[in-house]
C-alpha cells in the first residue's frame, strides 16, 4: 500500500519516493510509488498534477487499491523520484472543497436544506440542494454564515476514526464504509465525511461567494466561488462594471437603471421599424403589381429573408385575388423559393413547389394558397423561376 502523505500533511509540496511499480492501461503510461503527496482523483475532487522528477503528473488515479500516476515520460521500476505538486492547483481545490463543505452545513443548519450533490469544476464549483425553489433572501443568508464561519477562522481537523466513533458525532451524512472513516471537522459547526484535502483554518478559504442559482431535475443546483477565485469573480465583475459605466457615461450605481433606459428606447424603436418595413414592402407590392402585365408576378431576390417576402407575397395576394406570385431567394450555395397565389386562382402551390423541389434537391411544402421550399443551387434562380412558370402554365 502506497504511503498517503497528503494525508499526514495536506501542505506537503515536495517529497522523495521510489516507484515500486511501473507499467501502462487505457490511461497511457503510470507508475506506482511507495508513498506520495499526489491526491488521485476522488469524493468529487480533481486530482493533483505536477513532477515526478522530470516527467510531468498528468492525472492520478486510484485503480484496484493503487495510486497510479500518469505520465507525459517513463519512469523505470525501483528509481528513486522527487515528487513536486503544483501547489497553486492543490490550495485552489482545498479553498473550494472546504468552502463546499461550510456553505452546505449552513443551509443545512438554517434552512434545513439538504446537499445532495457536488462538483468541482475548473472555474465553478455547484452543489444540488433538496429543493425545488430558493429565493435571494434564503440564499444570501446561508451565504452570509458561511462567510462568519470563514472569519473567526475556526480550526479544521480531518482524522480517522471507527464505527463506534460515528454514533458519537453529529455528522450530516453518515459513511458508506465500516473501516477506515475519514471526517472533516469545523470546530463546533460541521461534520462530514470526506475523503478530500483541506486547509487547517477556514480563514485560509479566504471568501465564499454564489455566483448563480437555477432549477435542475426538479432541484436546485447552486454555482459559486472561493478564495483565490472569488477575488477573481469579483474583479472580473467589478471591470465589467466600470467599463458599462464608462460606455454608458454614467456612475456605477446608475447602471441599472441607464440598462433599462436604453432598452425601453431600443424596444420602441424595434417597433417603429417594424411599422416602417411593414409601409416599405406595401410599397414594394404596388411597384410589383404594376410592372407586371400579367397575373403572374416573379422575381429573383438576392439575400432577403423568408419573412419579407412572405409578407410581400401576403400584400399582393390579398389586394389582387387573381395574382400568382412566385418568388426566389438567391443565398450563396443555397435556393428558397415560395410560391403563393390569391383566393380566386385554381391551383395548388404545395403541388407547385414539390414539381421543382427535385431541380435543387430540396425540402419543402405548405397549402394550396402558400408553400415554401428551399435547397441547393444546382440551377440559377432565373432557370428555376423559368421552370415555375412552365409548371404552372402546364
Amino acid at each position: 500500500m502506497t504511503e498517503k502523505l497528503y494525508y499526514e500533511n495536506a501542505y506537503t509540496r515536495m517529497f522523495s519516493a521510489k516507484v515500486v511499480k511501473a507499467d501502462n492501461d487505457e490511461n497511457g503510461l503510470y507508475v506506482v510509488l511507495d508513498r506520495t503527496a499526489f491526491y488521485p482523483t476522488g469524493g468529487g475532487q480533481p486530482c493533483d498534477k505536477g513532477r515526478l522528477n522530470e516527467s510531468l503528473v498528468e492525472r492520478v488515479e486510484e485503480v484496484n487499491g493503487e495510486i497510479r500516476h500518469y505520465l507525459s515520460s517513463p519512469l523505470a521500476r525501483e528509481t528513486g523520484v522527487k515528487g513536486t505538486i503544483d501547489w497553486t492547483r492543490r490550495f485552489d481545490y482545498m479553498q473550494q472543497h472546504a468552502g463546499q463543505h461550510i456553505l452546505s452545513a449552513a443551509f443545512e443548519e438554517l434552512h434545513h436544506i439538504e446537499t445532495i450533490g457536488f462538483h468541482l469544476g475548473k472555474e465553478f464549483v455547484t452543489i444540488d440542494l433538496n429543493i425545488e425553489k430558493l429565493d435571494e433572501e434564503v440564499v444570501r443568508s446561508a451565504e452570509l454564515l458561511a462567510n462568519q464561519i470563514i472569519f473567526e477562522n475556526r480550526t479544521i481537523e480531518p482524522r480517522f476514526i471507527d464505527a463506534e466513533e460515528v454514533a458519537t458525532l453529529p455528522l450530516r451524512k453518515l459513511p458508506t464504509v465500516q473501516e477506515n472513516i475519514r471526517v472533516v471537522i469545523i470546530d463546533n459547526f460541521d461534520y462530514n465525511g470526506c475523503g478530500g484535502t483541506h486547509p487547517l483554518q477556514t480563514g485560509e478559504i479566504g471568501q465564499i461567494k454564489v455566483v448563480t442559482w437555477e432549477r435542475h431535475k426538479q432541484k436546485v443546483r447552486l454555482t459559486f466561488v472561493c478564495g483565490h477565485r472569488a477575488l477573481h469573480e469579483m474583479n472580473k465583475k467589478q471591470s465589467l462594471l466600470a467599463q458599462s459605466a464608462h460606455v454608458l457615461k454614467c456612475n456605477e450605481q446608475d447602471v441599472p437603471v441607464k440598462i433599462e433606459t436604453l432598452v425601453q428606447s431600443q424596444r420602441e424603436l424595434e417597433k417603429a421599424l417594424q411599422i416602417a418595413q411593414g409601409k416599405l414592402l406595401e410599397v414594394e407590392a404596388q411597384e410589383l403589381i404594376h410592372s407586371h402585365h400579367t397575373n403572374i408576378i416573379s422575381v429573383a431576390f438576392q439575400q432577403r429573408t423568408m419573412q419579407e417576402i412572405q409578407q410581400l407575397a401576403m400584400n399582393i395576394t390579398s389586394t389582387e385575388e387573381e395574382a400568382v406570385v412566385l418568388f426566389v431567394i438567391e443565398d450563396g450555395e443555397r435556393l428558397q423559393l415560395l410560391c403563393a397565389c390569391g383566393k380566386q386562382v385554381d391551383h395548388s402551390m404545395n403541388d407547385l413547389v414539390k414539381e421543382v423541389l427535385p431541380l435543387i434537391d430540396g425540402k419543402g411544402g405548405g397549402n394550396k394558397t402558400s408553400a415554401r421550399g428551399g435547397g441547393i443551387a444546382r440551377i440559377s434562380s432565373d432557370e428555376l423561376l423559368t421552370n415555375l412558370r412552365s409548371q404552372l402554365m402546364s
